[in-house]
């Protein structure tokens, strides 16, 4: 549908095509719709949420957010075989909502309580089944086939995003969520849109070594040119 409404793009001049991208054409035009959404609607709604909120206050949505999002870590590490893990998840959510003033500050991790990050997607890649192509999905950006599947459970196992029964409390949280995230990489965009690269071939590569690092827990040499968590009030 997307592909009908910007046409597809066409493959720069120069630019190798890559084997894990066979429906590159169709991606890039995702990707230049998802550029212009973010161009002309997100970016500047993130903008006046920097301006309109202090540090402080961002600081405590993107913890809250985070502290939210281990208890699906703490899920996925049960299911990928790591119980340590898992359990040091759960002692995170536990500190953080205790000590933390219900997740608005992150004490645990000064504690030595290390953040992970797990999702289904990886779950699906320790399990065994494989990434399949990259694919670009609207709105959601870089993918694989294995990955959009995983997102789809993502979501639907998701209690902010489905199961709250108060639709407007559910749409502004999510609303919420979106620019938070945003926010996280608001002068990353910046530094890659000043580069002289193609965007969307160093978007795809490091998406791909960064979810192959992800699986992997890091254990090979090469760190990936994307951080596996970032924290940007650190």
């Amino acid at each position: 549908m997307t592909c009908l409404v910007v046409g597809c793009a066409s493959i720069p001049a120069g630019v190798e095509p890559s084997p894990n991208d066979p429906w590159e054409p169709f991606n890039r035009s995702v990707f230049e719709f998802n550029e212009g959404l973010d161009a002309y609607l997100l970016k500047p709604v993130v903008a006046a949420y920097r301006f309109i909120l202090p540090e402080i206050v961002r600081e405590g949505i993107y913890n809250f957010f985070s502290n939210y999002s281990d208890i699906y870590t703490a899920l996925q590490n049960l299911l990928q075989g790591k119980p340590d893990y898992a359990f040091n998840d759960i002692m995170r959510v536990a500190v953080n909502t205790i000590f933390g003033i219900g997740g608005l500050m992150d004490v645990a991790t000064p504690g030595g309580l290390e953040k992970h990050k797990e999702d289904w997607g990886q779950t699906f890649g320790v399990w065994g089944i494989p990434a399949g192509p990259y694919v670009v999905l609207p709105f959601f950006g870089p993918s694989t086939v294995r990955d959009t599947f995983g997102t789809g459970a993502d979501l639907e196992s998701d209690y902010l995003f489905k199961y709250i029964p108060d639709v407007g409390l559910r749409n502004s949280i999510t609303g919420l969520r979106v620019v938070n995230t945003r926010n996280t990489y608001y002068e990353a965009g910046d530094l890659l849109d000043g580069a002289a690269i193609d965007k969307y071939s160093f978007m795809r590569d490091a998406y791909l070594q960064r979810r192959e690092y992800q699986i992997k827990e890091g254990r090979e040499d090469e760190e990936p040119l994307m951080p596996v968590y970032e924290n940007p009030y650190e």
